[in-house]
C-alpha cells in the first residue's frame, strides 16, 4: 500500500526521551478521512505507553489519542464529513465491526479487541499504529467524530478521552436531574466528571484528601466537597450517593466510599487498573445492594453524543497549551500532578 511520510514526536525505547521522527501514514482509502492535527491532548496513558509501564509497548512509540483537527482529504465513499470540516479522533481507530459489542455501538468492548489509536495492530501498513503526536492521521470514517465549531478547539481535545471516560458511566447509570453523584479525585478525569455530571443536572460532590481543592471544585460546578480523611465528614454522607465516579489512578481503599452509596448505588472505577488494597469488604454491598463496577471510554455513538452535549452546554476541559517540544517536561510535571487539568499540544509547533 502507498504511504506518505509525516513528522511526528515519539520515543524509541522506554528509557528514551521523546523526539522528532518521521512516520508513515497510509494513503486515503475509500472510507478514509485524512485529518491535519491541530491539537492533541496529553493523557497519562501516553506516558505509560512511552515508558512501557504496562508492558507490551511497541517502539518506536508515537502517543496521542485526544486528537482535534481539520479534514484535508476524504475517500470516494465517505459521507460523514467533507474537506474543511473539524474532526476528532479518540482512543480507537478500528474494531471488528461484527461482534455483539460492536453491533451495540460498544466498540470499546469489542470482543475481538479494538485497534488503539497508538500501539495497536496496523492492518493496513503492518506493524503498529501511531498516535496524534504527529502532523496528520488517516482514519476510517466510522471512528472519526464531528467537532462542534463553537468550542475552543484546544480544550475539546481532552474530551476525546478524559471526557468520554467520565461521560460513559454517567449515561450508563442514568444520571440526570436530582441524581446525587460524587467524584473521587480532582484531576484530568475528575474535573470533567464534575462538569459533565453538573451539566446533566446532578447534585455533585467532590471527595478529596486536600482541603485546598474545595475552591477549585466549587468553581468547576461542584455543590459540595467532602474531605475523605475527615471521619465526621464521611459519616455525614453515609448512604447518600446514587453514583460515585472514582478517578484515582493508583491503588487505594474504596471501602470508605462504598459506605456513602445509597441503596442500589454504584461506585465505578475509571482511573485505576489492578488489584484493590485493602480488600473489598462485601458486607455493605450485600446489605445495601450496592455495586463496585468498572468502565472504560465509550463507543463512537456515545462519544459523538457527548461532543454534541458539550457543544450545546459549552463544556470543555481546563487546559494548559504546550509546544510539542515541551512534551518531556510535561510528562515529568504530570507525574507530580503539576497541571490544571490537562496538557494540550499545539501541533503547529511541529511544522
Amino acid at each position: 500500500m502507498n504511504s506518505d511520510k509525516t513528522k511526528a514526536f515519539g520515543t524509541t525505547a522506554a528509557d528514551a526521551s521523546l523526539e522528532e521522527m518521521t512516520i508513515a501514514r497510509r494513503e486515503v482509502l475509500e472510507k478514509d478521512i485524512e485529518i491535519e492535527i491541530l491539537y492533541c491532548g496529553v493523557c497519562h496513558s501516553d506516558l505509560h505507553t512511552a515508558r512501557n509501564d504496562w508492558g507490551g509497548s511497541q517502539y518506536p512509540a508515537v502517543p496521542g489519542h485526544e486528537i482535534v483537527g481539520r479534514v484535508t482529504k476524504v475517500g470516494s465513499g465517505v459521507t460523514k464529513l467533507k474537506v474543511g470540516d473539524l474532526a476528532g479522533v479518540g482512543c480507537m481507530v478500528d474494531s471488528c465491526h461484527t461482534c455483539d459489542s460492536c453491533k451495540q455501538d460498544l466498540e470499546q468492548y469489542c470482543l475481538n479487541g479494538f485497534t488503539g489509536t497508538y500501539n495497536g495492530k496496523d492492518k493496513h501498513l503492518g506493524g503498529h499504529t501511531f498516535g496524534g503526536y504527529s502532523q496528520k492521521v488517516v482514519v476510517d470514517e466510522h471512528f472519526v467524530l464531528k467537532v462542534p465549531s463553537n468550542l475552543n478547539l484546544a480544550a475539546v481535545a481532552p474530551l476525546l478521552c478524559a471526557g468520554i471516560t467520565t461521560w460513559s458511566p454517567l449515561k450508563h447509570w442514568n444520571v440526570g436531574k436530582d441524581s446525587k453523584v460524587a467524584v473521587v479525585g480532582l484531576g484530568g478525569l475528575g474535573h470533567m466528571a464534575i462538569k459533565l455530571a453538573k451539566g446533566l443536572g446532578a447534585h455533585v460532590t467532590l471527595f478529596s484528601r486536600t482541603p485546598e481543592k474545595e475552591k477549585e471544585a466549587i468553581e468547576l460546578g461542584a455543590d459540595a466537597v467532602i474531605i475523605s480523611t475527615d471521619s465526621s465528614q464521611m459519616k455525614s454522607v453515609s448512604g447518600k450517593f446514587d453514583l460515585i465516579i472514582d478517578t484515582v489512578p493508583y491503588v487505594h481503599d474504596v471501602n470508605p466510599y462504598v459506605a456513602t452509596l445509597n441503596i442500589n448505588g454504584t461506585l465505578v472505577i475509571v482511573g485505576y487498573l489492578g488489584g484493590l488494597e485493602p480488600f473489598l469488604n462485601t458486607v455493605p454491598m450485600i446489605m445495601g445492594r450496592k455495586c463496585v463496577a468498572g468502565s472504560v471510554i465509550g463507543g463512537i455513538a456515545e462519544t459523538q453524543e457527548m461532543l454534541d452535549f458539550c457543544g450545546e452546554h459549552n463544556i470543555v476541559s481546563e487546559i494548559e497549551v504546550i509546544k510539542m517540544q515541551e512534551i518531556n517536561e510535561a510528562y515529568e510535571r504530570m507525574l507530580k500532578s503539576d497541571v490544571r487539568y490537562r496538557f494540550v499540544i499545539d501541533m503547529a509547533s511541529l511544522k
